[in-house]
């Protein structure tokens, strides 16, 4: 008499279905994403006429200029000197004493009457610009680095301020009000001019 085959138990693949979908939703919950490191910018407005153009007379004592070239290095001319920084962390403060000129030094950005609303009467040098210039080739990560000690050295102006003039409370925990103040005196004038070829 022949043997009988046996019989292989088939799996109950029903629920398969269910616990693949809900391992997905537990990996997509627990898993952290990598986010893109940018800067936040926002664009000028573009002008009403484009026939007409305004040629903006800066004076030379009103600029910083800072240059980054191919090899990742920092050159700032300010007040009058110029050298590169051994270290990108120095452009915080250079920009705070460029933008502030505390002692109105004559190299520096020209001090003059404003009133502004919610701070009355002040002095400042809102004429002032940051001229951010790079090569071609300039690496992104110093150009990221740069433009991120600019900003700061701009938060750090406003806080000082807003300590100062509003009883100890930092900008961010102003009204919309008293950060506009804030910012009509110390406004953020990052220019960013065409690359060029720098040795």
């Amino acid at each position: 008499m022949g043997k009988k085959k046996k019989k292989v138990p088939g799996l109950n693949t029903s629920s398969t279905a269910d616990i693949s979908f809900m391992l997905l939703i537990f990996f997509l919950i627990t898993t952290s994403m990598d986010t893109d490191k940018g800067l936040e910018r926002r664009l000028p407005k573009p002008p009403e006429n484009e026939d007409v153009k305004q040629e903006m007379k800066i004076k030379e004592r009103n600029v910083m200029e800072v240059r980054l070239n191919s090899q990742g290095q920092v050159w700032v001319k300010d007040g009058g000197s110029s050298e590169f920084l051994n270290n990108v962390a120095e452009l915080r403060n250079r920009a705070k004493e460029f933008v502030k000129n505390e002692q109105n030094l004559p190299h520096f950005p020209e001090k003059h009457a404003k009133f502004i609303e919610g701070l009355g009467q002040c002095f400042v040098t809102d004429k002032h610009v940051i001229s951010v210039q790079t090569a071609p080739d300039t690496p992104y990560w110093i150009y990221f680095y740069v433009q991120n000690e600019l900003v700061a050295a701009y938060n750090e102006l406003r806080d000082d301020l807003s300590k100062q003039k509003f009883g100890g409370r930092e900008y961010s925990a102003l009204s919309d009000e008293q950060k506009v103040a804030v910012r009509a005196y110390y406004p953020q004038n990052i220019s960013e001019a065409e690359p060029k070829k720098y040795n």
